[in-house]
């Protein structure tokens, strides 16, 4: 028996991990994902075997059984033996906080206490492994990261179970089934279903407007009135048209000379929402070709696709010529442009940031340094989609470093008897970047803007002709894709009114993580909450009951915003912002406030108020500890002035806890029937 061992995640990590380092460091043990699940609550405290409203928060952390499924036993049964013995461990699971968890839960459980060394590859290729292994560090040095997921996974459990259970009991009126709530699923239900009650609410407004025909010396082209509000009566256009009907005046041109730097590399959201868009892929297809790439055999010619971030370490510019010169082999990529030197941006406008990096596990998807020279050899390999994939994870790279896009921006405008009529162009200077898109043209060009306008010069005489009025009609906002709703998710900050709140929740991640969103979505369609409608993703009628039945109860159940602020404390914990325990405190203070708000209206003999009233004592319970360090560090982001109102860190915690779980009682709802779990499944 070896005296050191290595611990990945999966079987096919091992293979590839066997592959590059041989038996140097160990047995190369597979874990199956994860080989523990958190206890039951009734594990714990026999008492909570009985649903009932009340906060399921053990003392202490919840602890850890072996998981069943699968090969799980015997994995795990192979990776204890060998811990017995064991001197060292090599943990080689994924580079982000899952694997961080996966890998370092089978040592707490055991209580191994030998030394452990952490390996962290973003490619898996032989080299990148080989270099990990080399560049290996203590354990001890991602205790954040390992606190992160535990505060998340406790958290969660906490959170999700005790208000599915007191949602069910004082919501569920004696009925054998399960109102489920999540932390993250039950709000990205409630995005989609407040778009679909917005579309079948809307109202269309129908209005007019007024294009003419402009000529000039040089040519001519189309102008658009200009009016500050829209026309809603024909005979306003008819005014118009009217005025427009053979008149000449001067032109007042604008012309500008501007540049635009390239989109920003990819990360997982950003793959997903592209992908939607151009190819209809749901975000869990768009995963699951992203990890073939990265670990498929044969391939791995990407780094880490589950990426949080759009950012490169500034160390990979070295790789930055050897990764140009390898896609340029390929004839896909070899007329693209790309200078020499290449261009490279640092600093958070650009591709090249460090500090943009603080607190995420893996950086931006890009093509793999280590396997770029073998694209030839790889290409006839891969599957038509995974073709397209990649093809966009290199064009992206490429992009990057090249020039900026120049153009000559043109705007001419023309008073037309008291009637402002506007018209623009863009004439291409430079292609720059834009020559590795060739097929690309964005929103903000097509319609009028794209139009090529003659030669212009300020003052000149511009003769209208052929005015004429096009009927519009507003629209609805449009239906989520899987893409656009990953990108909701990942926007929670949109949903929060809060000003002070939405700036410090802008830099967040949203709620839920890259690496799950998809799982969610793809959970709400299990359960027959969410469907598919060709491209688009909308509720089912069930969706729809279940949403109206919790924003009714308690709005706080289905608002993203409250997720994503506690998403928000969770991740503050990576970044030593704040501690495990704060963490799990805060979420359970929510939590236990939101129990008791659903308590309050059971016990009234109608449904919880929708609309308490703000700026309530709480009941006279006071923020925690984590809340009030998270209220605090609120002001501190960029300097923000809280409002009127907001005098101190406590005010701001209990602002928070009162507007979305006003009046906590200390009465638990008891005697009601037991209800069935498997009815349905948790939200």
């Amino acid at each position: 028996m070896t005296n050191q061992i290595v611990i990945t995640e999966k079987t096919s990590q091992a293979r590839d991990v066997r592959a590059a380092i041989g038996s140097r460091y160990g047995d190369i043990l597979p874990a199956e994902g994860h080989l523990f699940d958190l206890l039951e609550p009734e594990d714990v405290v026999p008492a909570w075997k009985r649903w009932s409203p009340i906060l399921l928060r053990p003392e202490g952390l919840y602890g850890t059984r072996p998981a069943a499924g699968g090969n799980k036993a015997t994995k795990l049964a192979a990776i204890r033996e060998a811990l017995q013995s064991a001197k060292r461990v090599w943990l080689a699971t994924d580079c982000d906080r899952e694997g961080q968890l996966i890998g370092q839960e089978i040592l707490e459980h055991y209580n191994y206490r030998g030394e452990v060394m952490r390996v962290l590859f973003t490619a898996q290729d032989p080299q990148s492994i080989n270099d990990a292994f080399g560049q290996a560090k203590p354990n001890s040095e991602y205790a954040r990261l390992y606190a992160a997921a535990v505060a998340r996974r406790q958290a969660d459990q906490i959170y999700n179970l005790s208000l599915t259970r007191t949602a069910t009991v004082i919501l569920g009126q004696g009925a054998r089934s399960v109102i489920g709530v999540g932390r993250v699923k039950t709000p990205t239900l409630a995005i989609v279903c407040k778009r679909e009650l917005e579309i079948r609410n809307f109202v269309p407004l129908a209005y007019f407007e007024v294009v003419v025909t402009a000529k000039v010396a040089g040519g001519q082209f189309q102008m658009r009135h200009a009016p500050k509000e829209r026309l809603l009566k024909r005979e306003l256009a008819d005014t118009v048209v009217k005025a427009a009907e053979n008149f000449e005046g001067p032109l007042g041109v604008h012309v500008e000379d501007k540049k635009q730097g390239p989109p920003k590399l990819h990360d997982l959201p950003s793959l997903q929402k592209l992908c939607s868009s151009r190819f209809g892929w749901t975000a869990s297809k768009t995963l699951e070709v992203a990890q073939e790439l990265y670990d498929g055999q044969g391939k791995k010619i990407i780094t880490y696709p589950r990426a949080e971030v759009r950012y490169l370490p500034q160390s990979l510019i070295a790789d930055v010529p050897k990764i140009v010169a390898g896609l340029q082999v390929g004839q896909s990529f070899a007329t693209i442009p790309v200078p020499m030197p290449p261009v490279i941006r640092k600093g958070a406008s650009g591709s090249f940031h460090d500090k943009g990096l603080e607190g995420a596990s893996h950086h931006a998807v890009i093509p793999n340094v280590n396997t770029v020279d073998k694209l030839r050899e790889v290409w006839p390999r891969l599957s038509s989609d995974e073709k397209k994939l990649f093809d966009v994870i290199a064009r992206a790279y490429l992009a990057a470093v090249m020039p900026d896009f120049r153009y000559r921006q043109t705007t001419a405008a023309l008073d037309v008897r008291g009637f402002e009529f506007r018209a623009a162009g863009r004439q291409p200077i430079d292609l720059g970047w834009r020559a590795a898109f060739p097929e690309w043209q964005p929103a903000d060009e097509k319609g009028d803007e794209a139009q090529l306008l003659p030669p212009l010069r300020n003052g000149e005489t511009a003769q209208l002709q052929d005015s004429k009025i096009e009927d519009k009609e507003t629209r609805p906002p449009p239906r989520y894709s899987e893409g656009t709703l990953i990108d909701a998710m990942q926007s929670a900050w949109r949903f929060v009114d809060d000003a002070v709140l939405r700036e410090r929740l802008r830099e967040a991640k949203g709620i839920g993580t890259p690496a799950t969103r998809a799982e969610v979505i793809v959970g709400l369609k299990k359960q027959n909450f969410l469907m598919a409608q060709g491209k688009h993703i909308v509720p089912t009628e069930t969706g729809l009951s279940l949403f109206g039945v919790l924003s009714q109860a308690d709005p706080a159940l289905v608002d993203p915003g409250v997720t994503a602020q506690l998403e928000c404390l969770l991740d503050d914990v990576v970044l030593g912002k704040q501690e495990m325990i704060g963490a799990i405190d805060a979420v359970c203070d929510v939590a236990q406030r939101i129990i008791g708000k659903l308590t309050d209206g059971s016990a009234s003999g109608g449904p919880p108020l929708l609309g308490a009233e703000v700026g309530k004592d709480g009941g006279g319970r006071p923020p925690t500890p984590a809340m009030a360090r998270y209220a605090d560090s609120l002001a501190r982001q960029k300097r923000i002035k809280p409002p009127p109102g907001y005098r101190t860190s406590m005010s701001i915690c209990r602002e928070f806890l009162n507007h979305h779980a006003p009046g906590k009682s200390s009465a638990n709802a008891t005697g009601r029937p037991e209800a069935d779990p498997l009815v349905s499944g948790q939200l």
